[in-house]
């Protein structure tokens, strides 16, 4: 099962959001509980309780395998969200990667990374295809993939009744808070600052932003 986490790389602390050792969170866990129920209506999935994780790092993700997924959101990233709309969002493009098959052909990239690395013979092109290419088909979804997921998260969203903004501004939220990615061929994830173009466009081309 692959974690998805955003790959946003964390650049500095959230010691503003912490409180006596703590995060606190500015949305509660009914508010994300509500939010994946409505999400996973309206993608056709089956609903299952959402696992909170006590931890800093503004992440979400979906453990899957056929038949059986779990969806993890960790303390730090409701500390830093403030609305229902966001964290819908972010549900939504985590629900997108198992609606777009995106499970499936990141693991047939992984097989076919490892099976290479046994027909190389050699200490050098071992470590040339054992290493780049095992960083590449492990660091996640593609570039691709995640924007695919990005667009599904917000049409899904906005289908279930929610702001397409809300996946906007909780990436907004996560750059500002010191979490983002750079411009780098190692990198799945879009640059965020492209990433965030893309997702205004999308989202403006719904509604107006308020």
């Amino acid at each position: 099962m692959k974690k998805i986490i955003w790959k946003l790389l964390p650049a500095v602390s959230l010691l503003a959001l912490l409180f006596t050792g703590t995060l606190e969170a500015a949305i509660d866990q009914a508010a994300v509980n509500r939010a994946w129920k409505t999400i996973s209506a309206a993608a056709g999935i089956e609903h299952e309780p959402v696992n909170f994780e006590n931890k800093k790092e503004p992440n979400a993700w979906v453990e899957f395998s056929p038949g059986n997924h779990s969806v993890h959101v960790t303390t730090g990233l409701m500390a830093i969200l403030d609305h229902e709309d966001e964290i819908a969002g972010i549900l939504a493009h985590e629900v997108g990667h198992i609606q777009l098959g995106h499970y499936n052909s990141s693991v047939g990239r992984s097989l076919l990374w490892g099976l290479l690395s046994r027909a190389f013979e050699g200490n050098a092109a071992r470590e040339i295809v054992g290493g780049v290419g095992m960083a590449l088909a492990e660091s996640g979804f593609s570039r691709e993939q995640e924007v695919a997921a990005d667009d599904y998260g917000i049409q899904t969203a906005f289908a279930a009744g929610y702001s397409p903004w809300g996946l906007v501004r909780a990436m907004e939220k996560i750059k500002a808070a010191g979490y983002k990615t750079s411009p780098n061929g190692f990198n799945s994830h879009p640059p965020t600052d492209r990433r965030l173009l893309h997702l205004r466009n999308n989202a403006s081309a719904i509604e107006p932003r308020k």
